[in-house]
């Protein structure tokens, strides 16, 4: 038996006015996760524990099978495990935004928590500049894609209380801001940042180009480095990921799974959906566990625009989850495919949710059809399945307990 996981980051949103009270899920074109639910087992799943912050690192982490409430240390340390970053016991390793601060009147604003998705190429000669220009035996950075980077403090502190950029849109930075106005280290390197980026020939080049300038960097995220189990040995199967995130790719590594890296993957609306599916395909001639992660969806509910959300959710099924199930039904003698969302994106929030999501397990050996309407949040809620983690959820998925009667209501 084969087994896939595809998740679409952030498609669970909240019922919207403009879709006449539909979710985006709910209202956009889906025929391929429609019968993954039709022909599967729906129901819904809390992937975020209580009390803790509904991020993709902990959501993801749930949906591995792991307890994120014991072993979850910061998302800084997991992207770091990513980018081959060795860290030692005493290092703090911070995710590191480039960011668009903008002056309003006599407010600074986060005006993008991307720097208007800054190219790769860009943010890497931005990386190395500063690090050339700033770098210490106590912090440097590491580069890593578009906006998304890594800063180490050798001996800093983990219990500072930070603020993901994207929460942060639109709004007065004066309060998140204090936190590193506690730690001098940080603040001074921070500032000093801040006045090289301003006057960067890159950002100059990026304001005549009408694009947003990354005139600031922005950590978060903080940790020290985690242990996981195997995921080998914790689920008997050997597995791969297939993403384009450090976040997913630094899970896939904490958990010993191999990583495979497909080109034109970029974690945004352009990537290589069905590069991603065909690679995960592939991958199970010598897995029989594969974990696909797609981010799009998510940047579309962060810039708060429903079309390209839509578009995101759409382009996830057409061109992942449809191409999977053509692919494995050709190739695959048996297989069970989960397709689930992390965690809730609302459009409204333009940040993260903690509220149980939609999910729909389709097994290649059944032929039943379920009463299920289609994939979304209302009618996973009205199957009353209920996962409480991604562990169990998994057990569900990997066949490690009594199975779900598909016929059941």
């Amino acid at each position: 038996m084969k087994y896939i996981i595809l998740v679409g980051d952030g498609m669970g949103d909240f019922p919207l006015k403009e879709l006449e009270g539909r979710t985006p899920l709910e209202a956009a074109l889906t025929p391929g996760m429609d019968f993954v639910a039709q022909h599967g087992i729906l129901g819904l799943v809390q992937t975020v524990p209580q009390g803790m912050e509904p991020g993709s690192d902990v959501a993801n982490m749930s949906l591995l099978g792991y307890r994120p409430e014991s072993q979850y240390t910061g998302r800084g340390p997991i992207e770091a495990a990513s980018l081959g970053i060795q860290l030692r016991p005493e290092d703090v390793a911070f995710r590191c935004n480039l960011v668009t601060l903008e002056r309003r009147d006599e407010h600074l604003i986060m005006a993008d928590y991307s720097a208007g998705h800054i190219s790769t190429e860009e943010a890497h000669k931005l990386i190395e500049e500063l690090n050339n220009h700033l770098a210490s035996d106590k912090l440097f950075l590491h580069p890593g894609k578009s906006y998304r980077h890594i800063l180490v403090w050798r001996g800093g502190p983990e219990g500072i209380k930070t603020y993901p950029p994207h929460d942060l849109l639109g709004r007065d930075i004066y309060e998140a801001w204090q936190v590193y106005e506690e730690e001098p280290v940080l603040r001074d390197f921070l500032i000093k940042a801040m006045a090289f980026l301003e006057k960067h020939p890159i950002n100059q080049q990026r304001r005549s180009q009408g694009k947003l300038p990354a005139n600031s960097l922005w950590p978060w995220g903080q940790g020290r480095f985690p242990r996981l189990e195997p995921f080998k040995n914790k689920w008997g199967l050997p597995g791969a990921v297939v993403a384009a995130v450090d976040l997913i790719k630094g899970l896939g590594v904490l958990a010993g799974l191999e990583i495979i890296d497909v080109p034109g993957a970029t974690g945004y609306l352009d990537t290589n959906y069905e590069g991603k599916a065909l690679a995960a395909i592939d991958a199970l001639s010598e897995h029989d566990f594969v974990f696909v992660h797609v981010e799009a969806p998510d940047e579309a509910s962060h810039e708060g625009d429903l079309d390209l959300k839509l578009r995101a959710i759409q382009d996830f099924d057409r061109y992942v989850v449809r191409t999977v199930l053509e692919e494995a039904t050709a190739r695959l003698k048996e297989y069970r495919l989960l397709v689930v969302t992390d965690h809730l994106t609302p459009l409204s929030l333009r940040t993260h949710a903690s509220k149980p999501v939609p999910f729909a397990i389709y097994d290649s050996r059944q032929t039943e059809v379920k009463r299920a309407t289609g994939y979304g949040e209302s009618s996973a809620k009205e199957t009353d399945l209920f996962m409480p983690n991604g562990e169990e959820l998994l057990k569900l998925f990997l066949e490690r307990e009594p199975q779900i009667e598909l016929d059941a209501k």
